[in-house]
């Protein structure tokens, strides 16, 4: 078993498709297709997690069917139904500009264009239509929308990202 600090989540298991185990699962990613060649995933069982081997996946848009080693009966599919699946950090793409994913800019600096420094982002926070992240200046929450209009620069190397908030947004927090 693993802890999940070098993983990142990929989707659930929704329940067994058909009577063989295979399994019909939920892929929580802006690209579906670039799953299609996994060999293993890892699976969130009791709170650890725990390795299993690919035999064949087929992506159906955000969905896909999945067969996994060993895993060939109706009951041994059910077991899994609900399940959490993850994948190691270290297989993602390295993404470049200002793309970023998540948990990658959680402690980088927030520069604005007008306040200057903001501190560091504490967290991302993901709602149903926005993502902000979320960082605290002068011990008072400031919630920046993640949109490419407002991020300028994202710098991998000093850890920061340089932003140009919308007239009002940073004010509203400060002056609450």
């Amino acid at each position: 078993m693993s802890t999940f600090d070098d993983y990142y989540y990929l989707g659930n298991i929704i329940n067994p498709h058909g009577f063989k185990g295979k399994l019909n699962v939920y892929l929580d990613t802006d690209e579906p297709a670039a799953y299609d060649q996994l060999d293993a995933l890892f699976l969130n069982i009791k709170g650890g997690l725990v390795p299993y081997f690919i035999e064949s996946i087929k992506i159906r848009n955000q969905k896909a069917v999945l067969e996994l080693q060993d895993v060939d009966t109706l009951e041994k599919a059910s077991l899994l139904s609900k399940t959490e699946m993850y994948l190691p950090l270290s297989t993602l793409p390295t993404l470049e500009g200002n793309q970023f994913y998540y948990h990658e800019v959680v402690g980088f600096e927030i520069i604005d264009k007008e306040y200057g420094s903001l501190g560091a982002i504490k967290e991302v926070l993901e709602y149903p239509n926005q993502a902000v992240l979320q960082v605290f200046t002068k011990e008072k929450e400031v919630l920046i929308p993640i949109n490419s209009g407002i991020i300028q620069k994202v710098d991998r190397s000093h850890k920061t990202i340089h932003i140009q908030a919308p007239d009002g947004l940073i004010s509203m927090y400060l002056n609450a």
